[in-house]
């Protein structure tokens, strides 16, 4: 049998790839681990799958100044040597990583231990784990055809993202019953990220009075984000977190309002649902949602609003021109060429397991 280490963490975009990965190695009879942090999101999401879950130190490699920037190297050192002593043990033929923070260590200790490592780029431009991961890399799997260019040639392959197959069958009657909704408005989700988005749940709430006239709201607002003064509220439905019901929830949505994670995205695109890109902001990132969301609007696929431009006015008027245009986005993605990547990767991983 052969044995696989899956990891990456930090948020549900460095895990869902990896989720949507699962029911194939499976098939192929993989023996699957999955190194994670101690107590991240990705605990929490791999879990119900039965995989053996390891955790390991792990430490924020920053571009800003923050006292931290002194103590998670020591954190990322501790990491290393738990990743390669838990690689040691296992013997995986192979590993696989997504990014994140937590990946790094692992990535290395593979590469100090001989394994042969296939990372995951799904931004425009590699982030700053990847970028440390990648010269340990056999091969790097990407998203957009520009980030080619920023990788090492020969190591390099368009992919796209793993999608999970059970979004693609959804019941939008699951969803109506969940929500104690009705047939006669259409629905809007709202989906702030696996952390949740200040900045978008406001804008989101601001909204309600007028948006609710005409739309019903499924709002995902993020750990500990939910507001109990709207808990009754007729037509918004608002969820920390949703896992099994996300299906059911896509397929009752009509547009999405949504931050702009490649994963997240792609997502979108392969259930072909209109949307609104709110990207996180240059002062507040490396910038790469912004390059996502450009990206995919250029492509047709989606509508733009930059969060410096974000007001319940702005936002209001935006949704109702996408839902007006609804249908010329959905034919854009439905023309599209990206395929899902699930057979592709899962080769690579055959090949690199021999």
């Amino acid at each position: 049998m052969k044995r696989i280490i899956l990891t990456g963490g930090g948020t549900a975009g460095h895990v869902t790839p990896n989720i949507a990965l699962i029911p194939k190695l499976r098939e192929l009879g993989f023996d699957i681990h999955y190194i994670g942090s101690y107590n991240g999101i990705e605990k929490d999401l791999i879990e119900p799958f039965g995989i053996p879950y390891h955790g390991i130190s792990s430490g924020k490699l920053r571009r800003y100044f923050s006292l931290q920037n002194f103590t998670d190297p020591f954190r990322v050192i501790k990491g290393f040597g738990e990743a390669r002593k838990l690689i040691k043990n296992l013997k995986p033929d192979v590993i696989f990583s997504k990014g994140g923070f937590v990946s790094v260590p692992v990535v290395l200790a593979g590469k100090k231990c001989k394994v042969p490592v296939i990372i995951h780029e799904s931004d425009m431009t590699p982030g700053l784990a990847n970028k440390i991961a990648i010269p340990s890399a056999a091969k790097i799997c990407c998203n957009f055809p520009e980030t080619l260019d920023c990788l090492p040639e020969g190591k390099a392959v368009l992919t796209g993202s793993p999608i999970r197959q059970e979004l693609l069958s959804g019941n939008k009657i699951a969803a109506m019953d969940l929500c104690k909704f009705t047939a006669d408005k259409p629905v809007i989700l709202v989906i702030g990220g696996s952390l949740g988005s200040v900045v978008v749940n406001n804008a989101v709430r601001e909204s309600l009075p007028c948006l609710l006239k005409d739309f019903q709201i499924i709002h995902l607002c993020g750990k500990g984000k939910t507001d109990e003064s709207l808990k009754n509220t007729k037509g918004y439905c608002q969820f920390e977190y949703v896992k099994d019901e996300l299906r059911d929830i896509f397929a009752l949505s009509e547009i999405v309002i949504s931050r702009a994670g490649a994963n997240a995205i792609c997502e979108l695109l392969a259930l072909r649902k209109p949307n609104l890109l709110i990207p996180l902001s240059a002062k507040a990132s490396r910038g790469d949602q912004i390059l996502n969301a450009r990206s995919f609007e250029r492509q047709g696929f989606s509508m733009v609003l930059e969060e410096e431009d974000l007001t319940k006015e702005t936002l209001t008027s935006t949704v109702y021109k996408l839902f007006e245009k609804r249908g010329s986005y959905v034919d854009a993605m439905r023309n599209s060429n990206q395929q899902d990547s699930i057979d592709t990767i899962i080769s690579m991983i055959t090949q690199a397991s021999k």
